[in-house]
């Protein structure tokens, strides 16, 4: 590539990808992993998104690198697969791409050397699931309940071989960064293998390794400088993997160095020397006695390689029994202080905290506003008769003549107007004078 003289002139993007997928790709046979890397400093003055679909249709995973501030987001996010996050970078000049150089390489691995998905949680990561690849699921035959939870493991026994040509398992090697989980429970005494891959002749390639004598836990990996190289974790926190009860080991392996992770906790740090590839032309096993290929009885629930080093972040512990009820006191999931908000990651189940403090009085609220009226109640049962009243006043005495007048020509006081019975005493006075006119004429 250094060979080759930058003729300058014209911004084509469309026409370089569909040159590489037409006279690059094309005349591989093998299959292969097939990733372009697409950089550019400008918009494009041709079409890039027919381009681009058609590589990715032709199974090529495209990258998009854009150098300083000519280019265009939209176009860098139409060349590049998805997510754009994983695929799509930006640079300020072409001296900086220097910096992303180690990010390049590990996603680039990542496309060509773990093409696998584990489902985990909510999204799928990219890596190994190492118990699948051996056949776990055929060769154990008990499987135990992690209670509470209702994840399950597997007992494995003596008598089961889990061993594997390395080729069938990582076809094409490992990335440069990764991270290795497992999750398993012994009482194995002596010093055994959980994970190892081997060369053709049995030599260890990597390794992670339990010894049951010293409780410490040693990693094997290869060395730039002498070929194999070993470390060893004797952090005291180390020995509560020797307790027979299940716990959770996470390795964070870069190209520097290597971080131990127990129960989600980090112990301790060591610096790596520069590796070398492994050779696939061995076998991968887990569970075997150190140098010999006797296999141990343990359990194990998970046993994984995950190519991206993030996972490390989000990898959780709660399969464990128990390690809830622990994490109030020293993990982050469970915490229960008042700045303390959020859901409890997937598949973790926090207990009830402590009840709070009473809250103070609340304000008063606002009235309501009036009701629907009732309806209409039944009526009453009838009331007892009232009491007797007492006797009223005596009348006006009348003289005999004037009362037979008013007995005999009056009218009766049943058909008298309420206004006539109001002036009753007036009209008996002129009814009376009426009367004896009549009767002397």
């Amino acid at each position: 590539m250094e060979s080759i003289h930058y003729l300058g002139g014209n911004t084509r993007t469309g026409k370089a990808i569909q040159f590489a997928l037409d006279y690059l790709f094309a005349k591989s046979s093998r299959f292969l992993t097939k990733i372009a890397v697409v950089l550019t400093d400008g918009k494009s003055q041709d079409e890039v998104k027919d381009a681009a679909e058609a590589a990715r249709e032709s199974k090529i995973t495209l990258f998009a690198i854009g150098v300083g501030s000519e280019t265009e987001d939209a176009e860098l996010r139409a060349i590049a697969n998805k997510p754009s996050s994983t695929y799509v970078f930006y640079v300020e000049d072409y001296i900086a791409i220097s910096r992303i150089r180690e990010v390049m390489k590990q996603k680039l691995c990542e496309e060509s050397v773990c093409p696998t998905r584990i489902p985990v949680a909510a999204r799928d990561e990219k890596g190994f699931d190492i118990l699948l690849g051996l056949g776990v699921k055929k060769k154990v035959k008990k499987r135990i309940q992690l209670s509470p939870t209702k994840i399950k493991g597997y007992e494995v026994t003596s008598k089961v071989d889990l061993s594997e040509f390395t080729s069938n398992v990582f076809p094409e090697g490992l990335p440069p960064s990764y991270v290795f989980v497992s999750t398993q429970r012994f009482k194995v005494k002596k010093m055994w293998d959980l994970w190892r891959i081997l060369t053709i002749d049995g030599r260890p390639q990597i390794a992670v390794t339990l010894n049951g004598v010293d409780k410490v836990l040693l990693f094997t990996t290869t060395s730039i400088i002498n070929g194999s190289q070993m470390v060893t974790f004797a952090d005291p926190r180390v020995k509560t993997l020797f307790d027979e009860g299940w716990h959770q080991i996470r390795l964070l392996v870069t190209e520097q160095d290597i971080t131990l992770y127990i129960d989600d906790q980090q112990v301790e740090n060591k610096p790596l020397h520069p590796v070398l590839g492994i050779f696939i032309n061995g076998q991968t096993q887990i569970g075997k006695y150190s140098g010999k290929e006797e296999t141990v009885q343990f359990d194990v629930q998970k046993l994984r390689i995950y190519c991206d080093p993030e996972q490390n972040n989000r990898e959780t512990a709660c399969e464990i029994p128990g390690f809830v009820s622990r994490m109030n006191y020293f993990s982050p999931y469970c915490l229960n202080g008042p700045s303390d908000v959020g859901s409890t990651p997937a598949p973790c189940i926090c207990p009830p905290g402590k009840p709070g403090l009473q809250g103070p009085k609340g304000y008063q609220g606002i009235a309501g506003s009036p009701g629907v009226p009732g309806s209409t109640g039944i009526r009453g049962a009838q009331g007892p008769p009232g009491y007797k009243g007492e006797p009223g006043r005596d009348g006006e005495k009348v003289n005999a003549h004037k009362q037979n007048c008013i007995q005999s020509f009056c009218p009766s006081l049943d058909v008298l107007t309420p206004i006539q019975y109001a002036h009753f005493g007036e009209f008996q006075d002129l009814w009376a004078q009426q009367f004896l006119s009549v009767a002397i004429g």
